[in-house]
């Protein structure tokens, strides 16, 4: 199935599905890292309503605003989320899981985009209506969500056959 697809069974019928049939095609890193730099991509895109929203008020240029986001949506975060998926593989390991380090990296970049489209509705909100108790709400909801993907597709890369070790 195409991402988009995946995206909405995830979001539909939870993530567990879709991380069993991504870890049935093996380990490919370039897929995992592909998802990843997917979500980042489209949460540097969600800011864009809110860093217009704030270059308007403030007088500050929303280029710079946005070439800043860019380096850190793209450059930054998928830095720390790769130091975030190696940790929580150590501690999986204190636990004695059977998730491998691919299977620990695939969950959390998977949870991360899949969950894009709540990152999405609150840049939107954060554009329209700046820190609302709306847009907390919304933004709440998304951390809420994506924790909630990140365990149950570690959990399931948990599960899978351990035949995708890298």
């Amino acid at each position: 199935m195409g991402v988009a697809a995946d995206i909405g069974r995830s979001l539909t019928q939870g993530p567990r599905p879709v991380i069993r049939e991504q870890l049935s095609h093996g380990p490919n890193e370039a897929r995992a890292m592909a998802f990843l730099m997917m979500g980042c991509g489209l949460i540097f895109v969600a800011q864009w309503p809110r860093l217009m929203r704030t270059a308007q008020i403030e007088g500050d240029d929303f280029t710079r605003l946005a070439a800043y986001a860019l380096l850190g949506w793209l450059i930054i975060w998928p830095l720390v989320f790769y130091g975030i998926a190696g940790l929580t593989y150590g501690l999986s390991r204190l636990l004695r899981s059977r998730a491998t380090p691919f299977g620990t990296r695939l969950a959390l970049f998977w949870s991360w985009l899949a969950t894009s489209p709540l990152g999405l509705l609150t840049g939107i909100l954060a554009g329209f209506t700046g820190g609302s108790a709306l847009t907390n709400v919304i933004g709440a909801l998304w951390i809420a969500v994506f924790a909630a993907f990140w365990w149950l597709s570690h959990r399931e890369a948990a599960q899978a056959p351990q035949a995708h070790g890298v």
